[in-house]
């Protein structure tokens, strides 16, 4: 009996030992790691080519603007993003086919009228036929964000004479309503 009561006293003192024995917590925290999203591929602004014919000089000519993105030249970037700088051909032929004008642009041809923020992070965006004026053809260029949704850029006036001379200047005049330029005032009808 004896040896009955200890083993119920040693059991008791079992229970009580592990009843008031203080239970070790975990303090694990479970932090999940945030994805950084990685960097997209360098972009391209989108590859054209566009053909347009134009009387000049009592002739007919046809201008043909072929931009492309270039992986040659230095990127250019619109907040983290990259992009390829384009480079552009423009031809001018004659109605018989023969070349009169073609040479290839890249920003670095506008360098002197770019400020440092267009030099840098800047694309050549396109070079457009506007119209023929006496003896040049008068051109659109323009500089700014390789970013399609962005409206940021630097305009310019491209100017080729019958003797195949570029001359480029910064576009000052702003584009007004025809009805303006015509010298017509808007009735708001």
């Amino acid at each position: 009996m004896k040896l009955k009561n200890s083993w119920i006293l040693l059991l008791a003192c079992l229970c009580l030992y592990s009843a008031c024995r203080e239970e070790q917590k975990t303090t694990q925290i479970i932090v999940k790691k945030q994805q950084v999203a990685a960097p997209k591929a360098t972009q391209k602004m989108g590859d054209y080519q566009q053909s347009r014919p134009v009387e000049w000089l009592g002739a007919e000519y046809t201008v043909t603007v072929d931009l492309k993105a270039d992986t040659s030249l230095p990127l250019v970037k619109e907040g983290n993003q990259k992009y390829y700088d384009n480079r552009i051909r423009l031809t001018i032929t004659r109605s018989d086919k023969s070349q009169f004008f073609s040479r290839e642009f890249t920003k670095a041809d506008f360098s002197a009228y770019l400020d440092n923020a267009y030099a840098r992070d800047g694309a050549l965006l396109g070079i457009v036929l506007d119209r023929a004026d006496g003896d040049h053809l008068v051109f659109a260029a323009s500089i700014g964000s390789p970013d399609k949704s962005s409206d940021e850029y630097l305009p310019l006036v491209m100017r080729i004479s019958r003797l195949g001379e570029v001359s480029v200047s910064r576009d000052t005049q702003l584009d007004t309503n025809a009805a303006d330029a015509a010298g017509e005032e808007d009735d708001g009808v």
